[in-house]
């Protein structure tokens, strides 16, 4: 009887860890897909023209989402294999191109042409808080500006909300790390990578900075803003 006992629940336990191995192997990873655009490429002007919109949305995002997709399969493969290395490997092209996809959906948001409410400022709590830092809001949009401006290379800045001491912050991100990576929740990200802005401006990054407030999308920022809180 024992040794019946033992059978099954060896038997058993097999079963168990064939399911399990079943189960790892054929987890479903769904696939990031490119976002419509709340609005026409071509919307936003004055502030980034129609030909960089649609360039930056149907070829660069586009890249990040294709990119990220691939190495999450070959993630999956790994994991399935319990390959360590090629999961380790992999984490470079999941950060910048997962990061690059969630940036970009942020980003999009965060914009609105003047008829859907861009450039029109915030109201209420994010208002006040926004006063009650940086003094007003054309000085936050100042500061903002200076500091995104001074991103190295490439990159973002970022309004953030802390939620451990409730408060605001201006932040940037290298090349397409997300907001995330600094503690803070991203409200408002600006994208400073030259493919971004360059067709318009050149390499004046400043000019960029101080034109895109007439399409930030208050609205959109203090919807995120709220539920960060």
């Amino acid at each position: 009887m024992l040794r019946n006992t033992l059978a099954t629940a060896l038997k058993s336990t097999k079963a168990m860890r064939a399911r399990a191995a079943s189960s790892k192997q054929t987890r479903a990873f769904t696939q990031a897909t490119l976002p419509d655009l709340p609005y026409g490429y071509g919307e936003l002007e004055d502030a980034i023209s129609g030909q960089i919109m649609e360039i930056h949305h149907s070829k660069h995002h586009n890249t990040y989402v294709t990119n990220f997709n691939a190495a999450m399969e070959q993630y999956q493969e790994a994991e399935a294999k319990n390959d360590v290395a090629k999961m380790i490997q992999l984490q470079g092209a999941i950060k910048f191109n997962g990061g690059g996809h969630v940036n970009h959906s942020i980003f999009w948001t965060n914009l609105a042409p003047p008829s859907q409410g861009g450039g029109a400022p915030p109201t209420g709590e994010l208002l006040n808080m926004i006063e009650a830092k940086w003094g007003s809001l054309e000085n936050f949009q100042t500061t903002f500006s200076a500091t995104t401006a001074a991103v190295q290379g490439s990159g973002w800045g970022w309004l953030g909300y802390n939620q451990g001491s409730k408060s605001l912050e201006i932040v940037t991100c290298a090349n397409q790390d997300p907001c995330s990576t600094t503690g803070t929740v991203p409200l408002l990200g600006v994208d400073v990578w030259e493919h971004a802005y360059y067709l318009d401006y050149k390499n004046v990054r400043p000019d960029y900075l101080k034109a895109i407030w007439k399409v930030v999308n208050w609205g959109n920022v203090t919807e995120r803003f709220n539920a960060a809180k």
